[in-house]
């Protein structure tokens, strides 16, 4: 059995002070008998703060990204050694953004899934089309060649620390949002590539998130799907209220 996880990726927000209250918010509003992963991803300069709030909680912490290097003359990168050490659970490794706006390709992804597994840092792997790429029909391509040129020389061993969001480009930050059976046939077909580079065991027990514009209103009929094993959360986990309702969500029959 696959356990959800609620990922709140807070980008580049806040200062200390406000990640700090934040945080405080959402540790003080979970609901102690919650069975699924909650995650918070604050930017670099804020992991201290909100460790330091949710320590003693089962909330997990994440950074937004990280060098493949351990050390050495990388002025303004962060070392999977430095997460690892300030108290980081997890990594997020390919968002959108950063292969948009900052070039990132699929072998540096790579590069950094090695190195965060090899530092003992779990993933969560990013994925996910352009809306050109959709609208020429070119989407299971894509995630195809990112999830087999992102996940090479992984082993199935190592698969079991990486948790894979997909996110489609057109919905992250627009307002729109995949409707819960696009998103849906998206995770079956990485499930089926998954089951195919690996095995079906394999494929069965990864864990596949949604992220693209999630809110407090369409979490739960994303959730009711069989196949969406979670939410990663951008701007919704900017307040504690709205990401707390989508932490809680109510499994519900889609129509």
């Amino acid at each position: 059995m696959r356990k959800p996880m609620i990922a709140g990726n807070w980008k580049m927000h806040l200062t200390r002070k406000e990640a700090g209250e934040l945080a405080s918010a959402i540790k003080k509003g979970l609901d102690p008998d919650l069975k699924h992963e909650v995650l918070l991803a604050p930017s670099f300069t804020n992991l201290e703060t909100v460790k330091n709030i949710i320590f003693d909680s089962k909330i997990l912490l994440s950074a937004q990204n990280m060098c493949w290097e351990e050390k050495g003359a990388f002025t303004g990168e962060v070392s999977p050694l430095q997460l690892k050490d300030i108290g980081c659970d997890y990594v997020i490794i390919g968002h959108s953004e950063r292969r948009k706006i900052f070039g990132e390709t699929d072998e540096t992804l790579n590069k950094k899934i090695k190195s965060a597994l090899k530092n003992n840092l779990k993933v969560i792997f990013c994925i996910g089309e352009t809306l050109e790429e959709r609208e020429n029909n070119q989407t299971y391509r894509v995630l195809q060649t990112q999830i087999q040129n992102g996940l090479k020389e992984i082993s199935k061993e190592d698969l079991s620390a990486i948790v894979i969001a997909y996110e489609p480009v057109w919905a992250i930050g627009t307002g729109k949002t995949a409707t819960p059976d696009q998103a849906e046939d998206a995770h079956i077909f990485v499930r089926k590539e998954i089951s195919r580079l690996y095995d079906t065991n394999t494929s069965e027990n990864i864990r596949i998130l949604y992220g693209g514009s999630v809110k407090a209103e369409n979490i739960d009929e994303l959730m009711a799907k069989p196949n969406i094993d979670g939410a990663l959360v951008g701007g919704e986990s900017l307040k504690a209220d709205k990401f707390l309702r989508v932490i809680h969500y109510q499994k519900v029959l889609s129509k």
